[in-house]
């Protein structure tokens, strides 16, 4: 599980996207993978580079012209691109077209490629909801940690940043993790953000008062989970 960061949203150098590329072929525009597209019923393989003997353009970029004709989509008069784009499935220009193609939509971050490549599953969390990702609480406590034992040095960061990262107990991560799920079955349960807050905070200040009896609040969500 990664948050909506920046940097783990960053593509791979040669991946399939449509704002690294010109309309016309050579020139500066990325080099890129493979891309696909569907030809009666057929996926056909479509490479983004020119062959080394090409006449014209030996080991060049295609460009987006190029790749939209290969594809029989290109019309005569289109633009390369436009100031205009709507966002909807209406040909305005070569640029738009060519990223609604699904070798373009399947394109995956750099990341998520390096994780599923293992066999694992990637998952991005929320964007703009720290509540909802526990590795926010944990860069918390380890800032805090060096900003009390702060000397204002980078030898003294790199000595306090191992003592920082081992200060958290287990047990305090496994606490904001049942925290995050009781903000998950608020938002599930249609509350907003303020309502949310409250309830979690009435959910966590709950307290026992009999080994026979929980409180409602517990129940109600206990039967939401089963």
């Amino acid at each position: 599980m990664v948050d909506n960061s920046q940097g783990h949203s960053a593509y791979a150098e040669d991946a399939l996207l449509v704002s690294r590329m010109n309309v016309r072929p050579g020139g500066k525009q990325a080099r890129m993978q493979n891309g696909w597209f569907s030809h009666n019923g057929q996926k056909i393989t479509q490479p983004m580079v020119f062959p080394s003997n090409h006449p014209n353009f030996p080991n060049e970029p295609k460009g987006m012209k190029v790749v939209l004709t290969e594809c029989s989509l290109f019309q005569s008069g289109l633009r390369g691109k436009c100031q205009k784009c709507n966002g909807d499935n209406d040909p305005c220009c070569s640029k738009h077209i060519l990223e609604l193609q699904p070798d373009f939509q399947d394109q995956k971050s750099l990341m998520q490629q390096v994780i599923e490549a293992v066999g694992n599953l990637c998952i991005f969390l929320p964007k703009f909801h720290c509540e909802l990702n526990c590795i926010e609480f944990f860069w918390g406590v380890v800032k805090k940690y060096l900003c009390d034992n702060c000397a204002y040095t980078f030898t003294t960061l790199k000595k306090n940043m191992p003592k920082a990262l081992e200060s958290i107990q287990l047990s305090t991560i496994r606490l904001w993790e049942h925290r995050m799920y009781r903000w998950m079955e608020a938002y599930r349960s249609g509350l907003g953000t303020s309502e949310a807050q409250l309830q979690v905070k009435q959910f966590g200040s709950r307290k026992y008062k009999s080994h026979r009896r929980i409180p409602d609040m517990v129940a109600r969500a206990l039967d939401t989970v089963q």
